[in-house]
């Protein structure tokens, strides 16, 4: 990815926004009609939701049996649901989860190869979609929203992910001659905020 990124803003002189991959959802409206959207931004009104289905996978972990306590804790961190612990032989362990595919996407096999030293391995097929407590999670700049940083979230989440993002947001963003207003939010209602502060006035 970053190989790429450098590309095309090298040569073709763009200024690239990177934002998380995301999968599909499927949506029963209040009406009885099936929507099925790819990302956050195509989510209709709120108030028409019946219910917000998320892909959900099986996946399993082989692993020495030294590290099972913390890759329990990594899949238990993501939502998971721990379903089977065997051990193959005396040595080594298998296991079976499931979980959300979002939020496994960005870092899970990054944190695997971490808490395991580089000796876990992960293998995944999907399963079906499952209806959770979603919300999409939004991110205004300066009052206007940026719809490219939109995200679908776990409501349990949504607040540790907003202040995340938002203070990543003022780490990267450059100063102006003005205060800009950094904010997430869920709806109309504002759960995270980072102010810009503004260049002092050279007199």
């Amino acid at each position: 990815m970053d190989i790429v990124r450098e590309r095309l803003e090298r040569e073709y002189n763009l200024e690239l926004v990177i934002t998380n991959p995301s999968t599909d959802y499927q949506l029963t409206l209040l009406s009885g009609e099936e929507l099925d959207i790819k990302s956050a931004t195509d989510l209709p009104d709120p108030a028409k939701i019946a219910e917000i289905r998320e892909p959900w996978i099986k996946g399993e972990v082989v692993v020495p049996k030294e590290y099972v306590g913390n890759v329990i804790q990594l899949i238990s961190s993501k939502r998971g649901l721990q379903k089977n612990l065997s051990y193959v032989d005396a040595q080594l362990a298998v296991v079976d989860f499931e979980a959300p595919l979002a939020t496994l996407l960005t870092d899970f096999y990054d944190q695997l190869k971490s808490v395991t030293s580089g000796y876990g391995t992960f293998n995944y097929e999907l399963d079906d979609y499952r209806a959770e407590d979603l919300v999409k999670l939004d991110f205004y700049v300066a009052g206007e929203r940026v719809d490219s940083l939109s995200v679908m979230v776990h409501r349990s989440e949504s607040q540790s992910l907003g202040r995340e993002i938002v203070d990543k947001l003022k780490q990267v963003i450059p100063r102006h001659n003005f205060q800009v207003a950094l904010q997430a939010a869920i709806g109309g209602k504002f759960i995270a905020r980072e102010d810009l502060s503004a260049y002092r006035k050279d007199v």
